[in-house]
């Protein structure tokens, strides 16, 4: 889909409602919400529909609550609705530092799945408190030739690293990616392939927030910046090597 300039940047938010639409329910003026946008996240302002949005977790605060909303629907459609991973079964999760990966990894322990996660050897200590059963220190090691049996590989970096990651999985097994476009790999290796696309979705967003509220997950801020440097966090992000998210706050 095309995009039009002018460009409303910002695809998640953190804010208190200072206004309602006609017909709204379930939601009151001065509440705290949390959720995914098509556009216009970056502003002091910003109009999101009702059915994408979910009250605040009580053990989070706002910095937070918005690391969750797009990197934690990200990470759940991917690998629970696109991929299926069950209990029981073994993920390989190839960056799972990241803002979505770091989530992916405590999903999957959270739903009783064994999860071997891959990142550089200085995330080691990060990655195992998420709890990850296995660490792969890619730099060091040639991660595509140490597991052999996974049930699903979930990729959110590309490239050569998702070409090689198709070695890790068994017959039958499901790889699920948020940044490449499968193309003939999947025959040729005897599994599944499908590209993850995230849409908003309360449901998942509400299954979430029950999994922070239990205790089981925890999102890691990396940076919190104020708005008007943008352009650095967009840098930050860039870069590749930043731990969990980075927020945007706007000053009160």
């Amino acid at each position: 889909m095309g995009m039009t300039l002018p460009i409303q940047l910002g695809g998640e938010l953190v804010g208190t409602i200072e206004k309602l639409g006609d017909g709204v329910k379930g939601f009151e003026p001065g509440e705290t919400i949390f959720g995914m946008v098509r556009a216009g996240a970056f502003a002091e302002y910003a109009v999101a529909e009702a059915t994408d949005m979910v009250h605040l977790p009580d053990n989070l605060d706002v910095v937070q609550a918005a690391a969750l909303p797009l990197a934690g629907t990200t990470a759940w459609q991917a690998i629970f609705d696109v991929a299926g991973l069950a209990s029981g079964q073994r993920l390989l999760v190839t960056n799972s530092s990241g803002g979505v990966g770091s989530l992916a990894v405590q999903f999957a322990k959270a739903r009783g799945a064994h999860v071997t996660a891959m990142a550089s050897g200085s995330n080691e200590v990060f990655v195992r408190s998420l709890g990850a059963d296995v660490f792969i220190d890619y730099r060091r090691q040639p991660f595509d030739h140490i597991p052999h049996d996974m049930d699903v590989v979930f990729d959110t970096v590309g490239g050569e690293t998702f070409k090689r990651a198709f070695e890790a999985l068994k017959k039958g097994g499901f790889m699920v990616t948020v940044v490449a476009f499968p193309e003939d790999e999947a025959q040729r290796y005897g599994v599944k392939a499908k590209r993850s696309f995230t849409l908003p979705s309360a449901q998942n967003l509400t299954a979430i927030k029950d999994l922070v509220e239990a205790g089981h997950v925890t999102p890691y801020v990396s940076s919190v910046l104020p708005l008007v440097d943008i352009k650095q966090a967009f840098a930050l992000s860039e870069s590749g090597r930043t731990r969990g998210k980075i927020v945007l706050q706007i000053d009160p």
